[in-house]
């Protein structure tokens, strides 16, 4: 992946696409369908750290010595939450958790660079680090800070603890997560973000060893989040096994997201960054 970030250019001028009519009350740079296209004044509002200033109306200062920035009323936030797989099973391997960290840190960075309102939450059982910011001048900072992060506890589970972390007044959720966990585990999650009428993505990302193993005689195989061992030799026919599994496993997955209103795309970790924010994301209606 690219360390450059000169992408980031070409990220400032993306939206992440969100087709629920919940609405946040603050301005924001987006048009809101239910009041036309045409800019409706609609009042004034306190400047608040993070605002544009260029959106400060300088004739009521004048009045008032006191920071307004004008609302209208087709131009309305949006709320929405990254939650990122920070467990042991995410951060063992190292190009994985890459690509899972520059995959939030560049969403971020487009809610941000948006005016739209921002959530993050890198979690790790019991242990979440959380971000919470709006306002375009943030993003960059919040860009590097969640792509060096280094998540603390990583023992737990990161489905379980969701359901205790979701915050409810989002339009989008986005998890990031290699979605390894039993289907029943993950449904209990999308059932919830579907019943507080959320949109949700799931960006699975898997390393190119999981999704390709390329092993052979005994092993022992070590479950990186509970400790379990299990002695295993490997042949070909348990290597397709595996393959199958996984693929079966994938495919069940994508289809209960669809279930419950969401949107599903995996992310190997040999795969482009940029392949995947200006292709693929794209291409299944997320990002414009």
């Amino acid at each position: 992946m690219s360390k450059s970030y000169s992408y980031l250019g070409k990220l400032q001028k993306k939206k992440l696409l969100v087709k629920t009519k919940k609405r946040g009350l603050h301005a924001g740079s987006r048009q809101s369908a239910r009041f036309g296209s045409s800019l409706e004044f609609s009042d004034f509002r306190a400047y608040q750290l993070g605002d544009d200033v260029r959106q400060i109306d300088w004739n009521v200062y004048g009045r008032t010595q006191k920071h307004y920035i004008k609302r209208f009323l087709d131009e309305q936030e949006l709320s929405i939450s990254i939650y990122l797989d920070g467990t042991a099973s995410m951060q063992k391997a190292e190009k994985k958790w890459e690509m899972a960290r520059e995959l939030a840190a560049a969403l971020s960075y487009t809610v941000l660079s948006s005016d739209d309102r921002l959530y993050f939450a890198a979690i790790s059982g019991e242990y979440i680090q959380p971000v919470k910011k709006r306002g375009a001048i943030y993003s960059r900072k919040v860009f590097l800070d969640i792509l060096h992060l280094q998540a603390q506890g990583v023992s737990g589970e990161f489905w379980t603890a969701l359901p205790k972390v979701i915050s409810k007044r989002e339009q989008l959720s986005v998890l990031i997560s290699d979605g390894l966990e039993p289907l029943s585990v993950m449904e209990e999650v999308f059932q919830q973000l579907a019943a507080l009428k959320q949109e949700f993505w799931l960006l699975q990302v898997l390393s190119s060893e999981e999704l390709f193993p390329d092993y052979s005689g005994d092993l022992k195989l070590l479950d990186a989040e509970n400790g379990t061992v299990v002695n295993v030799s490997m042949n070909s026919a348990i290597l397709t096994e595996y393959k199958t599994r996984i693929r079966e496993h994938n495919t069940e997955l994508e289809s209960l997201c669809k279930k419950y209103g969401g949107h599903y795309l995996l992310a190997a970790d040999d795969r482009d960054l940029q392949a995947i924010l200006f292709t693929d994301l794209p291409a299944k209606g997320l990002m414009r």
